[in-house]
């Protein structure tokens, strides 16, 4: 089963390419996607899912606080979006 996580407080440079190298030293990622405003600049997260929940339970607690790119991580699971009114 595929797990998602949440990865915030990134360095606005950090690129998708970068993000799905840096968590496939972890496991498969099925996915990985900075998220972008309207202007196509990123909003400092993303989201990445990996095939397996023990490689992404590991890059949980590889990676969480941990500095890449000059911040300091936060990367959890991710929790689904909230309903909008």
């Amino acid at each position: 089963m595929s797990k998602k996580l949440f990865v915030g407080n990134l360095n606005w440079k950090v690129t998708t390419e970068q993000l799905q190298e840096l968590f496939e030293e972890f496991g498969q990622v099925e996915d990985a996607v900075i998220i972008l405003d309207p202007q196509r600049r990123s909003k400092g997260f993303g989201f990445v899912t990996f095939a397996n929940d023990e490689d992404a339970d590991k890059a949980i607690s590889e990676l969480h606080e941990k500095e890449f790119e000059g911040r300091n991580m936060i990367v959890n699971e991710a929790r689904p979006p909230k309903p909008r009114d």
